[in-house]
């Protein structure tokens, strides 16, 4: 089957002489691996270089028994050169494919994740905070592929928790000073940075952007959302140690 469609490029690498494989997240099929035959041979083949994280046109050949794809089509539609002549933005932008990688699986359409990564690097290209964009992209990100930290009450006994939270990385959600002592260790957080989660999982991109958050809010963030990544995804993501 022959299918047309938009992708954001978030890995490629060189496959015997003359080609190359790329992994695509795609508005209507997902994540999707391609290979790009004769493209190092004769670049002009294709209107594009498959940057990563630019924004392509492509028609590629679904093959029913494989997970690699003959795409005959790419051409470029954005390459977010306003975010690729800074080191701090490029590694924003690593980061976040990488996670959406890590996250999607194979195939399956997220059209909410796609939009919300397509205004993310739009957003890198002229945030003067870029730490608090990543944030908001994980927390988006997080609720949005099924791994929503559970914030509204105690995650064990369902009770209000409303003065002195710790956060469960291994139960997903906090809890509440009696629940505390049962679990074993959980990481303290405010209750300022509950309600910054809660915010951002709740509005859109644009409202969850003109959140303003002091330094030691973004500083907890930072913290219990890696750790409650790297808990649950069971590794660390490479580009997440350039992070500053």
């Amino acid at each position: 089957m022959i299918v047309k469609t938009e992708g954001i490029v978030l890995k490629s690498f060189d496959f015997r002489e003359t080609s190359r494989i790329a992994t695509f997240f795609t508005r209507e099929f997902g994540k999707v691996k391609g290979v790009l035959k004769g493209i190092r041979k004769d670049p002009r083949k294709f209107g594009s270089n498959i940057e990563k994280f630019s924004v392509n046109d492509i028609i590629y050949y679904q093959y029913r028994n494989s997970d690699i794809h003959l795409v005959s089509h790419c051409d470029m539609k954005d390459f977010y050169s306003g975010l690729r002549q800074d080191l701090e933005r490029m590694t924003a932008a690593s980061y976040a494919s990488e996670l959406i990688d890590t996250l999607m699986p194979s195939e399956e359409q997220n059209l909410e994740i796609y939009d919300i990564f397509q205004a993310f690097l739009k957003s890198l290209q002229t945030t003067n905070d870029v730490s608090k964009l990543v944030q908001t992209f994980q927390i988006k990100i997080l609720s949005l592929s099924g791994f929503r930290p559970h914030l509204e009450t105690c995650v064990r006994c369902s009770k209000d928790v409303s003065e002195a939270p710790r956060f469960s990385l291994r139960l997903g959600g906090l809890l509440c000073g009696v629940c505390q002592d049962s679990a074993g260790e959980a990481t303290p957080i405010s209750l300022g940075a509950v309600a910054s989660i809660l915010h951002i999982q709740k509005n859109n991109w644009d409202a969850a952007l003109r959140l303003g958050m002091a330094p030691f809010i973004k500083k907890e963030l930072k913290y219990v959302l890696n750790h409650f990544l790297v808990f649950h995804l069971e590794r660390h993501l490479r580009s997440t140690r350039f992070l500053t």
